[in-house]
């Protein structure tokens, strides 16, 4: 009979980057603690993708009293050729709202 199937690895439809922008979209004004626990990622991932995203032009970081803010570039393009002249205005539409409830 052959081996038994392989499973494969566990893959997910966002990145990490787009759950972190995401995240930030929906509460500008959250921690990055607040965020990484969101997104089941560390903070220090967190802060990396941050500015990761800051550098690509995706967020800007404001400091109001001693918390930061984000305001998301919701005309900034998608990085990859395939999506290419594609904002991601339309992604934050979609997936950013409020987070359905559980079906009755």
């Amino acid at each position: 009979m052959g081996d038994p199937p392989v499973p494969s690895a566990p893959w997910t439809f966002l990145t990490s980057h787009a759950r972190v922008l995401l995240a930030i979209a929906r509460d500008p004004g959250a921690r990055l603690r607040e965020v990484a626990d969101n997104c089941l990622l560390t903070e220090r991932t967190v802060q990396s993708i941050v500015s990761d995203l800051e550098e690509g032009g995706y967020l800007s970081r404001m400091r109001v009293g001693r918390r930061n803010h984000y305001r998301i570039n919701s005309g900034a393009k998608f990085r990859h050729p395939a999506e290419a002249g594609r904002d991601i205005a339309g992604l934050l539409n979609l997936l950013a709202g409020p987070r359905p409830g559980p079906r009755p």
